[in-house]
């Protein structure tokens, strides 16, 4: 099902913005429970232009009715600003998004991690030296930069959020897991997997926010009851 109705969400975030205990929340001293302004429809019609593909309706939704950035998930949803006649997302791994391909799609339903691809790293005990034990490992880990941080790995891919440590999450634009959310955790090695709820179903946008939020309340709730 798709969840377009966003009207509920900026009385939230004021009741939480107005508790000290929701200070507490992890990433709210980034976004301060504030959104910014809706897109009007003309900013949404010619972000899409440029793009070349219309983004998923939750997504689009929110963007119209809630904010272009700002409140959500870890430090915060990445804002859209126009800059040079130019529409991009800004923020800490906002520019993984490649918006010229973003019309292609992403081809994966099933996580998946590049580096599975990669001989094994490097053992000393295989060596005769030290110096050859590390021009292998140099080789290995320039190989596995190329094989891993490949801009190919995300095509499709619209990064909306960091978790810190290089982590971040991201819509699915185009392709058969179009609409739903994803993480990228290759700089731990994790390689990218599809975000699910808690029983089972994929996370589209809509949930990805709202269970968010539902959890940002409820922490709250548990702080003042503490206090």
């Amino acid at each position: 099902m798709t969840h377009t109705d966003w009207s509920d969400v900026p009385g939230r975030l004021a009741r939480l913005a107005a508790d000290p205990a929701a200070e507490k929340v992890f990433g709210a001293h980034a976004h301060e429970w504030t959104l910014e302004p809706p897109l009007r429809a003309e900013e949404l019609a010619e972000l899409e232009g440029q793009l070349r593909v219309e983004l998923p309706e939750e997504y689009r939704a929110f963007l119209l009715a809630a904010g272009r950035g700002g409140a959500g998930p870890a430090y915060g949803l990445f804002p859209l600003r126009r800059v040079g006649g130019r529409w991009a997302w800004e923020g800490d791994g906002a520019d993984l998004t490649d918006r010229d391909t973003l019309i292609r799609a992403f081809p994966h339903t099933e996580a998946f991690n590049p580096a599975d691809a990669l001989p094994e790293q490097p053992d000393e005990e295989d060596f005769d030296t030290v110096e050859a034990f590390n021009e292998a490992e140099d080789a290995y880990w320039e190989r596995y930069n190329e094989v891993v941080y490949t801009p190919e790995h995300s095509i499709g891919l619209l990064y909306l959020c960091h978790l810190g440590c290089a982590l971040r999450e991201a819509l699915v634009v185009s392709g058969p897991a179009r609409g739903r959310m994803w993480a990228d955790d290759t700089a731990d090695g994790g390689g990218f997997r599809p975000l699910f709820d808690d029983d089972g179903t994929p996370l589209g946008f809509a949930r990805w926010y709202r269970r968010w939020l539902d959890a940002a309340e409820v922490s709250q709730e548990v702080a003042t009851v503490r206090a």
